[in-house]
Formats: structure tokens, C-alpha cells, sequence
């Protein structure tokens, strides 16, 4: 009997290999071939293939990604969430195998006897190898769902990775900003204690009637609004600095390695652009909308094979007796075999609707995948776009910083040579602060849209010089071993 339960066990294998879902084509990528004048070679190394480490260059700032990647609960989320995946697919895969267990069952009753007159108390005693409701996939409506299981779970660890990607540019967006702060409010301080030095010598002259009111209210105004800006730089950029220490995991980091100025160039590495197919390969959150069209696409094949006879398998093999001593005696061997045919007659049109919502949600799948493309083709060609204009408008800001600056010498010494107004002069110093803060504003804004670009190509995934973290780590997941 064990010979012919593994003989059909075996030929259900075989034929369980079948699948009625659609073949899975990849849907054409609803883009152009070539972001908008990008003249990149592409034979140049993908950003994704330039990890973060190598990409960002300051100290400081790797060791803050560092402590992020480490300690940041978004990122432990995402990677507790391709743990509950992993599970669920598992859980799903174990229906694809028999499952036996050991069986055992003991009653008692007492009845009219129906071979003598009264009561008569009888029992019975199993024990043995049982086999419950093994379903023989005939029709792969097992293995269509165990396919989409596998399909959500490498979406979620794409999922994972688009959080992780998102987390380092976060990090140095957020850092970048903070550090623009400071230097805005060096500025700011600077100019204050200029402006409040001119506004003392302005109010002796007041006093000795070598200067109108009208002169001494100006420059109180000037001094009292560069006053105003640095209060509101001082706020802005203490939550700036409390936004990064959520970011790296909720306390601050000792022992930093010192900042390095926005104006030097060793903070960003430059990368190429590539070409937008790369994306389909590079962006893992169109990678996870990929799977979960996959996942969809499967469920397809579980939704068709619900309309076809279902068989399942319940067997046992084991000794029964009429009392516990007697249990293991010869001739007590006892067998039961229970195959099961379930064929829909009617069910008032379930089937046809779970085929229709099978394939609705496998055409909203499609049109999320191709959005998701189309989202990311606009986010590089709009850092790509910036880039250029970006780098032409921190010289021509710089341009107007210098030109301020002398305009500002210039009307200094017109006033003390009693040639210009001090009106001349406090429009000069106005001017000159504006174009000071407007210069940082400008790189912060170019070094932010070289990380975007950064992101949106696929870079941050990967750490060349370091070994990768516990979210990092690859984990095996149980697959059956057929062709798909």
C-alpha cells in the first residue's frame, strides 16, 4: 500500500508541473530611447554601480550614512517586512508537498448490543501515518499561487532596496541643507555686527547733527533685518539637524570628521547619465512593480484553474484494535484511502468574477509598472536638465557676488569722500548680503540635484569599501527545484 501511495504521490508531481497562467511578457517601456540632450557615452560605469562610499566623498557625511543605514527604522522596517514575505511564501510552497503526520485516536461507547439483550461497551484504538487533503495540482492552481507568493516577496525586497536607496540620498540632502544653513548663518552673523557697528557711527553722527533721522532709521532697519534672518536661519536649521539625527537613528553622532565647505569640489564624484533602458535594470522600484505584475499575472492561473475539478488526497496506514493492550498485535493493520473529486457545477458566476478581478488587477499592475517608468525617466531628465543650467547659475551667482562686493567698496568710498548718500551706501550693503545668501542657496540647490540625479539612476544601493550590513545580506529563499 505504501508502494502505490508514493507511486501517486510521484505521478502527481509530474503533472502538477502544469500552469494555466498567461505567458509573462515584459510590457515595451512607454518612454523615448534618450533623456532629452544627454550626450553621455554609455559605455561609461552606471550609477548603480557606483556605491555610496565612492559617490560621496566628505568624511563626515559617510560616516553619517553609515550610522543611518545602521540604525534607521524605516530600514529595519522594510527589512522585517521581506521577513513576514518570506514566511508567507514559504507557507504558501509547503502546499505544493504532501504533509504526513503521525495519527492517533481513541473512543469509547456504550450502546444496545445487537447480538444479545442490554448494553453493551465497545472501543477503538488507532494508531498510524496520516495523509490530509494533499490536493493533486492537475491544473497548477497551486503553483499559480505559490508563484505569485514568490512574485510579493521579491517585490518587497525591492521595496527594501528603494527604501534603502532612498535613506542615503535623505541622509545627504538633509546634511547638505544643514551644513547650507550654518554657512548662511555665518553670513548672517557677519553682516549683523557689520550692519550694527554702522548703525552705532550713524547714530553719533545723528547726535551731532551730521546725519538726518531718516539716514539713522535706514540703517536700524538693515541691522535689525539681517537680525530677523539669522532667528529664522537659527530655526530652520535646528530642524534641520533634528530631521538628520531621526534619519540616522535617533541620537547624535560624537567624534564627527570636521565639514567641508559647499564651495569645494570634493564632496560629490560626477556621474554619467546613461540611457533610460538602463533604468529597467538599475531602479529597484521598478523592479518591485515588475514582480507584482508577475504576481498578478499568476493569479491569473489560479483564477482559471478554480473552474476545473479539483482532487485531493486523504489517506492512513497505521493498526487499530478494540483495546489499547491489543494495539500492536498481528493482523491489526489497518488502511484507509480517500481520494476526493470536486467538479463547480454552479456558484452563481464566484469563479468568472475572480477571473475578471485576476485580470483587472493584472492591468492595473501594468499601467503602475509603466508609470513607475515614466516617473523615473522624468526624475533623471529633470536632474540631467537642471544639472547643466544649475552649474551655469552658481557662476553667473557668483558673478553677481563679486560685482556686489565692489559696488559695495566703491560706494563706501564715494560716501566717506562725501561724494554719495549713505542711502547709496546702505542699498550697496543690501545688496551685497542677498547676493552672499542667494550664492549658497545656489550650490546647496546643484549639490541637491547631483544627489536626485544620483537616486534616480539607481545609486546608493552599494558599498564598495565596506562589508554589508545585516539589511544588506542576501537570504536564501526556499524554492521547489522545476522549471517554471
Amino acid at each position: 500500500m505504501i508502494k502505490k501511495c508514493t507511486l501517486v504521490l510521484l505521478a502527481a508531481g509530474i503533472l502538477s508541473s502544469c500552469s494555466m497562467a498567461p505567458t509573462y511578457v515584459r510590457p515595451d517601456a512607454p518612454i523615448e530611447n534618450q533623456f532629452p540632450g544627454n550626450t553621455d557615452s554609455s559605455t561609461k560605469t552606471p550609477a548603480s554601480e557606483i556605491g555610496w562610499n565612492e559617490f560621496f566623498r566628505e568624511p563626515r557625511l559617510k560616516a553619517l550614512i553609515a550610522a543611518a543605514i545602521e540604525n534607521n527604522r524605516d530600514l529595519r522596517l522594510a527589512a522585517l517586512n521581506i521577513e513576514e514575505a518570506r514566511a508567507l511564501y514559504n507557507v504558501q510552497w509547503a502546499d505544493r508537498l504532501p504533509t504526513f503526520q503521525v495519527e492517533g485516536e481513541t473512543s469509547r461507547a456504550r450502546s444496545v448490543s445487537t447480538s444479545s439483550p442490554g448494553m453493551v461497551t465497545s472501543g477503538n484504538y488507532t494508531v498510524g501515518l496520516g495523509l490530509s487533503a494533499f490536493e493533486l495540482d492537475f491544473f497548477g492552481r497551486v503553483k499559480s499561487l505559490t508563484d505569485a507568493a514568490l512574485a510579493q516577496y521579491l517585490a518587497t525586497e525591492e521595496a527594501q532596496r528603494s527604501v534603502y536607496i532612498s535613506l542615503v540620498s535623505e541622509v545627504a540632502k538633509t546634511y547638505l541643507t544643514e551644513r547650507a544653513q550654518t554657512k548662511q548663518i555665518e553670513l548672517a552673523k557677519k553682516s549683523y555686527e557689520s550692519y550694527k557697528h554702522s548703525y552705532e557711527l550713524m547714530q553719533k553722527r545723528y547726535e551731532v547733527g551730521a546725519s538726518s533721522a531718516l539716514e539713522l532709521r535706514q540703517y536700524e532697519t538693515l541691522m535689525q533685518s539681517a537680525l530677523v534672518s539669522l532667528s529664522t536661519l537659527e530655526r530652520q536649521r535646528a530642524q534641520t539637524e533634528n530631521a538628520l539625527v531621526i534619519l540616522i537613528g535617533g541620537k547624535q553622532i560624537k567624534d564627527l570628521p570636521p565639514p567641508h565647505d559647499l564651495s569645494e569640489d570634493d564632496i560629490l564624484q560626477d556621474i554619467p547619465a546613461g540611457l533610460p533602458s538602463d533604468l529597467l535594470a538599475n531602479r529597484p522600484d521598478i523592479r518591485q512593480y515588475e514582480q507584482l505584475l508577475k504576481a498578478a499575472n499568476a493569479n491569473i492561473g489560479a483564477a482559471r484553474a478554480a473552474f476545473f475539478p479539483r482532487i485531493t488526497l486523504t489517506a492512513f496506514a497505521g493498526t487499530a484494535s478494540s483495546s489499547l493492550s491489543g494495539l500492536f498485535d498481528a493482523g491489526t493493520g489497518a488502511w484507509t484511502f480517500t481520494p476526493q473529486l470536486t467538479l463547480p457545477i454552479f456558484d452563481a458566476g464566484r469563479n468568472m468574477a475572480n477571473l475578471d478581478l485576476a485580470e483587472a488587477r493584472k492591468n492595473i499592475a501594468i499601467v503602475n509598472y509603466e508609470k513607475a517608468i515614466q516617473t523615473a525617466f522624468k526624475e533623471v531628465a529633470d536632474a540631467l536638465t537642471a544639472r547643466d543650467w544649475l552649474n551655469e547659475q552658481v557662476k553667473a551667482q557668483a558673478a553677481v557676488l563679486n560685482s556686489e562686493t565692489e559696488r559695495l567698496k566703491l560706494s563706501e568710498a564715494r560716501y566717506n569722500n562725501g561724494i554719495a548718500s549713505s542711502l547709496e551706501v546702505f542699498d550697496a550693503q543690501r545688496q551685497q548680503f542677498a547676493a552672499e545668501q542667494s550664492l549658497v542657496d545656489a550650490r546647496l540647490t546643484r549639490l541637491i540635484n547631483a544627489v536626485e540625479l544620483y537616486r534616480s539612476l539607481g545609486g546608493g544601493l552599494t558599498d564598495s569599501s565596506v562589508a554589508k550590513t545585516d539589511v544588506q545580506k542576501e537570504q536564501p529563499v526556499q524554492q521547489p527545484k522545476e522549471n517554471a
